[in-house]
């Protein structure tokens, strides 16, 4: 049995409308990108939520930002131990063969891994600590953020989790070579940044002061 079935109609008519639309009047651009290859100035890394539109909220046109997204935008450990790391990958990828000058952490507002990473250290998803849970293994990466917030007021305890998020990711990145070494060298700069989705609000990180709006 075939894994792949034909493309959605409404899928297809979309494709149709781009091509007369965006394509044709940006042809020449987007044959020279496709000619000259990719010089992006930032890496971001975020989350699979599809309410999470980086493009947008930068206005960023094709070529401009190399984009990673896995579930609740976070970065492991650096870790070579020969295994499958979809997210070193691209991390390694744009540092060193891209040599992007910023690499930015995007955070949001009612992130659902978040909040399965929440649940999970306070006892409330069994599913998610079976070893064969992919979401629950990956969301580990998270458990050293929640002792941080475990005492916050429950109404603020999951937001807070997500900055945690953005800032786990932050102090991972520097665990990789290439980047601590691409950062002392002035040649890269890491961003954390997390984004209110319902108000169209972003904060940003700021060492001394914490997370303040942009």
């Amino acid at each position: 049995m075939d894994a792949a079935s034909p493309l959605p109609a409404y899928l297809v008519q979309r494709f149709y409308g781009w091509r007369a639309t965006t394509y044709q009047d940006n042809k020449a651009w987007l044959r020279r990108l496709a000619e000259s290859g990719q010089y992006p100035r930032a890496m971001v890394i975020s989350c699979c939520d599809s309410r999470v539109h980086v493009t947008s909220i930068f206005g960023a046109d094709e070529g401009e930002f190399f984009i990673h997204r896995n579930i609740a935008n976070l970065v492991p450990p650096y870790n070579p131990d020969g295994e499958y790391h979809g997210t070193s990958a691209a991390v390694e990828y744009a540092v060193t063969s891209l040599g992007v000058a910023h690499l930015v952490v995007l955070g949001h507002s009612n992130c659902g891994g978040v909040k399965g990473c929440h649940d999970m250290c306070m006892g409330k998803a069994p599913e998610l600590e079976e070893k064969t849970s992919f979401v629950g293994r990956w969301m580990d990466i998270l458990r050293p953020g929640f002792e941080h917030v475990r005492d916050l007021p429950e109404a603020d305890r999951l937001r807070a989790l997500e900055k945690q998020g953005v800032l786990v990711s932050l102090a991972n990145l520097m665990t990789f070579p290439f980047v601590r070494e691409a950062v002392e060298a002035d040649r890269l700069t890491l961003h954390g940044l997390w984004n209110d989705t319902g108000e169209g609000l972003l904060e940003h990180y700021d060492p001394e002061l914490g997370f303040v709006p942009v």
